[in-house]
């Protein structure tokens, strides 16, 4: 038998709030959570690693409309392999384009780090009254 969690269990292992998860299935990224025999939502193992994956999109700034998207070809089946493959290849186009602009923002930085630095190694050292 699978294991199944609660929504409070499924929020403390996935990190998104119980908000998230409840917005997710109605637009569609998460498909409808099975409900146990008194109707609460129960999530299972699968669940919590297709919400790691959206974690994954949404923290690399993949958009929602995008996210949609890659959820409705993975809910069409294998047919749609080639179709998430090129989309999972843009986004990750767009990752490493992102990633260059923030290491080339990172050094504008650590410049400016290095020349606040050095400006205090050569300030004159205070004396202190005798």
């Amino acid at each position: 038998m699978t294991e199944t969690y609660s929504p409070a269990q499924t929020v403390e292992m996935s990190g998104f709030s119980l908000d998230t998860l409840r917005y997710y299935e109605r637009i569609g990224l998460i498909e409808p959570v099975r409900r146990a025999a008194g109707g609460h939502r129960r999530y299972s193992d699968d669940d919590l690693g297709w919400l790691d994956m959206l974690r994954c999109l949404r923290g690399t700034g993949m958009p929602i409309a995008q996210m949609q998207s890659f959820a409705a070809l993975a809910r069409e089946g294998d047919d749609t392999v080639a179709d998430r493959l090129a989309l999972l290849e843009e986004h990750d186009a767009a990752v490493g384009a992102e990633l260059a602009r923030l290491l080339e923002q990172r050094g504008k930085i650590r410049a400016k780090i290095d020349y606040y630095r050095s400006s205090l190694a050569q300030q004159p050292a205070v004396c202190e009254p005798q």
